[in-house]
């Protein structure tokens, strides 16, 4: 790096030059010819949950659509777009999954609940007779293993003071 006076506030990174390590590969990928192909090698060999990846790949990104945006790109700036692009791509599918997988898992804990919810409440309403809507409302707020411990519990209620007592102490 070069640096201009103070008062400039400036500097000029000779990229070729910069050392290969991770903390230069976004500035390495900036570069041409060898350096740049060497970086995005090293770009696709790290793991895909590698925190470099995903910043950089989404950087890439935004590099990719501001040079679509302008008309007059140089073949080496479509190069470079065409070598990422798997690589994007790749990154894309990933977070797909992850986020496919999440909501799979947020839905399955969902439907425990409202199913364990459901249970409890007609257990409740055929062994205590219909109960207000704000008893109905606290035993919705319980989380699962509060309602696995409330339907152990209700086996023993005989009355709907018994179930507040038991929702208070919860």
């Amino acid at each position: 790096m070069y640096f201009l006076p103070e008062y400039l506030r400036t500097a000029i990174v000779v990229i070729h030059q910069l050392p290969v390590t991770p903390e230069t590969l976004w500035l390495r990928i900036l570069g041409r010819g060898k350096v740049q192909q060497q970086a995005i090698d090293e770009l696709a060999v790290l793991p895909v949950n590698h925190p470099f990846v995903k910043v950089t790949l989404e950087l890439l990104y935004n590099l990719q659509q501001n040079l679509r945006i302008n008309q007059n790109t140089e073949v080496d700036d479509r190069e470079l777009v065409m070598r990422l692009a798997p690589l994007y791509q790749q990154d894309r599918e990933q977070a797909r999954q992850e986020g496919l997988q999440q909501g799979l898992q947020q839905g399955l804990q969902q439907g425990l609940e409202q199913g364990e919810q459901q249970l409890i409440l007609r257990q409740l309403n055929r062994r205590l007779g219909t109960m207000d809507s704000s008893l109905i409302e606290q035993v919705k707020r319980l989380s699962v293993e509060q309602l696995e411990s409330l339907g152990e519990a209700l086996l023993d209620f005989t009355t709907v003071g018994e179930l507040e007592v038991w929702l208070s102490q919860q």
